[in-house]
């Protein structure tokens, strides 16, 4: 998205036109180095035409699985579905090895070099080979005594042929190679580590909790190829029955112009306001999730247009960094398009999507309720300069261009009729690329529908490898049991310490919430999400937190390793776009980002904080929710260092605003009546702050005025 022009003041709407021009490409190609997927090829010429074939198929295909189910069922569509995208992954993305050779020009650096060449001879072998391998088990040929088609080969489950193990020996390759490609080592080394436990486990002292009896290479890949909890289990299904669709929608909304008009709107709404180049980058942040599924695409996209706005007005490079990346990572937190683990959630729990964005709405109205606080305490703390942004009124730009905001409300109203989100997502894309023509800047041509349909699904092939290759994890932790293991492990580590329940419940939650932490620094956010809800879930639920408390909080601290340092992407993201440092810009952005660390705490911890979630009737969620709005104004005070409309807040009173505000997140009467004094007593310590400030001030104005007429006399 290109940059307005002077900074940031705009007379005309168009400076953020959101073609395909150069600057929309320099952007797009900044936020894929910060993903969690790694950049991709240019594909050009008649591979580039045949990629764009292949992956309008699949677009295709998917959208015909959403009306017209294949009657062999979702195993064999996702079995066609893997066989269509893991071959375009190996097209797509350069093995990134770098070998030894005599260069004859082109680019400087070879991983340029990769990306704009096409697929070399090795990764067109791959690509043949993860077709044969995921086609292998519908094709009706037999090999020896394998293959023979789709039901032969589900008859053959537990008791595979040693061709069907070579297959799927071939299929494990390919998809960790697919996940070194897309999102580097990490996740297929945590896979690995879990092929290897679940081979050598029944090795182990059968005294340790972990332990297991052991399984054969066959067994595993028997696991892995040929049940539902594999390959083919319920992430792939969540990738190739929502995710696509979603990421097909967000292609067609931007291309719309949508992604343009919720920038100007932020810009329109807030011009006149002091703290408005804050207020604007927070806003653009949360409306520009519904088109970009990432955090740290969404801290470029927002940092490319706001960064010279929060220039002008004064911000330090590092304190507009972190309030971009917060407001970005908040984009995957808020509904009605969550980030892709939301849809496992529906799937795991058997509820509709709707309920999860149910669960999710009273968290995210806090969590950009402590952003605000933030932006406004800063202002005037940092003493942040008028901006005049000149752009069309909002009411003009409602009027005008107010239609985009149509498919999203008709995602929640289609969810509301109890239609699946899958059938109101494509319903939501059609009304999108149908009211694309009242804008004749952005009408989605054949031409440009097609670009939509391949990039939405180019757009899916990371996310459908890692999906795939998280089988190996929840199919070796099913296969082992080492899930309840593990969350007896945890639990006995709070009991270790206390065994009152309503301790052990809050360290096992801190202790969950630190591992989740430091998974979510290696892996992406799906297969963190994975890994946690099969590993930490059993822990919590033992506890008697309940299935959707468990698997948000689960899911809020997958989100989060985008703000969480050492790695912190979306944080490294916008550090890349102001130029600040980068230590400074993590610290910034969890300050910005504290509230979602601390409510999935309140939500698990107390039987009132399932009131955030939207449950418990209207009493109990107007009351968890009033107070923990009210601890995260004290926090935002505490860390912010002011009161607003009162003044400078000191040490002391900063501390017991962050006592006060913690207390209240607790949701029970003793800790809220506690929490409510020490927020009485931080009020009262600033405003006797203020007052004492104001009498030093008046003094001091007396003393000049009778120095002066001294002088005079």
């Amino acid at each position: 998205m290109p940059l307005p022009p002077d900074e940031g003041t705009a007379a005309d709407p168009s400076w953020a036109d959101d073609g395909p021009g150069p600057a929309h490409h320099d952007t797009r190609e900044l936020a894929a180095q910060f993903e969690d997927e790694k950049p991709g090829r240019v594909l050009a010429g008649p591979v580039g035409l045949l990629f764009t074939g292949g992956t309008v198929a699949i677009a295709l295909l998917a959208l015909w699985q959403v009306f017209f189910p294949l009657p062999q069922g979702s195993k064999y569509y996702l079995i066609i579905f893997l066989a269509g995208v893991l071959p375009m992954v190996f097209l797509a993305y350069p093995s990134g090895v770098r070998l030894p050779r005599r260069r004859v020009g082109g680019p400087a650096a070879d991983e340029p070099a990769a990306r704009l060449g096409g697929p070399t001879p090795v990764d067109w072998l791959l690509a043949l080979a993860a077709l044969v391998s995921c086609l292998y088990p519908v094709l009706p040929v037999t090999v020896g005594a394998g293959g023979g088609g789709y039901d032969a080969f589900l008859d053959r489950q537990g008791l595979l042929d040693p061709v069907d193990v070579a297959m799927g020996t071939v299929l494990l390759l390919l998809l960790l190679e697919a996940c070194r490609r897309t999102t580097g080592w990490i996740l297929p080394a945590v896979c690995l580590l879990f092929l290897g436990y679940g081979y050598y486990g029944g090795l182990l002292p059968q005294s340790w909790p972990v332990a297991h009896a052991g399984l054969d290479f066959g067994q595993l890949v028997d696991a892995f190829y040929n049940s539902d909890s594999g390959f083919y289990g319920t992430p792939l299904d969540v990738a190739a029955s929502y995710i696509v669709l979603f990421t097909i929608y967000g292609a067609v909304l931007d291309l719309s112009g949508a992604g343009r008009f919720f920038v100007e709107l932020s810009a329109a709404a807030f011009r006149r306001s002091r703290t408005a180049p804050g207020r604007t980058a927070v806003a653009s942040g949360f409306l520009l999730g519904t088109v970009s599924g990432s955090g740290a695409a969404t801290t470029v996209s927002i940092g490319a247009v706001t960064w010279p706005i929060l220039r002008r007005a004064g911000y330090p490079p590092e304190r507009a960094g972190g309030m971009l990346a917060a407001a970005g990572v908040g984009a995957i937190l808020s509904p009605p398009t969550l980030g892709a683990a939301a849809f496992i959630i529906a799937e795991y729990l058997g509820v509709s999507y709707l309920r999860v964005l149910g669960w999710a709405t009273v968290p995210t109205i806090l969590y950009y309720l402590g952003i605000l606080l933030s932006v406004e305490i800063d202002a005037r703390r940092s003493g942040v300069r008028p901006v005049v942004i000149a752009t069309s009124s909002a009411w003009r730009l409602l009027a005008r261009f107010g239609y985009h905001f149509l498919s999203l409300i008709v995602i929640v109203v289609v969810l509301a009729t109890g239609a699946s989100a899958t059938r109101a997502v494509v319903v939501a894309t059609v009304l999108a690329a149908a009211l694309s023509f009242l804008d004749r800047r952005h009408r989605l041509t054949p031409a440009r529908l097609v670009g939509a349909l391949s990039g939405g699904v180019r757009g899916v092939l990371a996310v459908s490898a890692v999906c795939a290759a998280a089988g190996i994890i929840t199919a070796t932790t099913t296969k082992t049991g080492l899930g309840p293991q593990a969350a007896a492990l945890l639990v006995s580590g709070a009991q270790a310490v206390s065994s009152e329940p309503a301790v052990v419940l809050a360290l096992t939650a801190l202790l969950a919430a630190v591992a989740l932490t430091l998974l979510g620094l290696a892996v992406p956010v799906t297969a963190s999400f994975v890994i946690g809800w099969v590993i930490i879930g059993p822990a919590l639920l033992n506890l008697g937190v309940t299935a959707p408390a468990a698997a948000m909080f689960v899911f809020y601290f997958a989100v989060l390793s985008e703000v969480s340092p050492p790695t912190a992407l979306a944080a490294v993201a916008a550090a890349a776009v102001t130029g600040g440092r980068l230590v400074p810009t993590m610290w910034q952005t969890l300050r910005y980002a504290l509230p979602a660390y601390l409510i999935p705490l309140a939500f698990v911890v107390t039987p009132t904080g399932l009131g955030l979630l939207g449950i418990g009737g209207v009493g109990r969620i107007a009351v968890a929710g009033l107070l923990s709005a009210c601890g995260v104004a004290l926090l935002a005070v505490a860390a912010g260092g002011w009161l607003p409309g009162v003044g400078p807040a000191g040490v002391p009173e900063r501390i017991l605003g962050a006592i006060a505000g913690l207390v209240l997140l607790w949701l029970e009467p003793v800790p809220v009546t506690v929490g409510a004094v020490l927020a009485a007593l931080t009020v009262a310590g600033v405003l006797l702050r203020r007052a004492a400030a104001d009498r030093a001030g008046t003094a001091s104005a007396t003393t000049q005025l009778v120095d002066h007429r001294e002088e005079k006399e």
